[in-house]
């Protein structure tokens, strides 16, 4: 693919993780395609952000539960832009603790079709382009609810479990036509404003960074986390990384944590 250029597309383009991942790919020569539900004013941000870097960008709202938006972004992006060599599905399905009567049927499977659906489609629409290439990575943001399920987090615990399992099931057909799939499990808060940031609210938001962030790193940072994505993106197949987990120095696997 000599001469063409390289695309990163990220789904769930926040300023977190998504938001510092596709910096980081950017500053690497790939020309970054973000994608996130809301907030344009957000998204002009983060694409003029990598621009002034002297990178290369562009982006559009996308509700990726309506039918069809996440396989015509796919075939716009290639036809229009250029091959996805790396893809980031990074939506979250969080939506508090909530009892398993407090759980409406519609909100539980607003979980799945966010997280797991979602990623499916994705993969569905992406890696016929990808096969035919022989190469490519699809890069999975995931959490601790992927790994155990607790109290009041019924609809997420499913999603993000069905995630990984889909993770699993796509890497066995696809990791020998040169498809790289990894489930990276974010296994602790993430020093995110408009993620962490809103589930907390401003003023536990801004207590918390008081006690665990600003250079304290007991939070997730995510300039940090890119780097560790890029790297996975871009191992040889002979030790690709299938599944990994991120957490600050300090804690232990919340999924061992009785």
């Amino acid at each position: 693919m000599s001469g063409e250029k390289k695309v990163f597309l990220v789904i769930g383009a926040g300023a977190g993780i998504g938001g510092h991942v596709a910096k980081k790919f950017a500053s690497e020569g790939y020309h970054a395609v973000l994608c996130r539900r809301s907030d344009e004013a957000g998204l002009q941000k983060l694409i003029s952000d990598i621009e002034d870097a002297g990178g290369s960008a562009s982006g559009r709202l996308l509700n990726t539960v309506e039918d069809g938006t996440i396989e015509q972004l796919v075939e716009d992006v290639e036809t229009q832009i250029g091959p996805i060599q790396c893809a980031l599905f990074n939506l979250g399905a969080q939506i508090g603790n909530r009892t398993l009567a407090d759980t409406p049927h519609k909100t539980f499977e607003l979980g799945w079709r966010i997280a797991t659906f979602g990623l499916f489609r994705l993969a569905s629409a992406l890696f016929p382009h990808m096969e035919k290439r022989g190469e490519g990575s699809l890069l999975v943001t995931s959490a601790t609810a992927a790994m155990r399920g607790n109290a009041g987090q019924h609809s997420h615990a499913a999603a993000m479990g069905g995630r990984r399992m889909l993770c699993q099931t796509l890497n066995a057909e696809f990791a020998p036509k040169g498809i790289h799939v990894a489930h990276i499990v974010i296994d602790g808060p993430v020093e995110a404003p408009d993620t962490l940031g809103k589930l907390l609210g401003p003023e536990l938001y801004e207590k918390l960074l008081d006690t665990k962030g600003n250079g304290k790193d007991e939070l997730l940072v995510p300039s940090e986390m890119a780097e560790t994505y890029y790297h996975i993106a871009h191992q040889h197949r002979s030790s690709w990384s299938h599944e990994i987990d991120l957490r600050p120095w300090k804690d232990a696997p919340w999924w061992n944590d009785n």
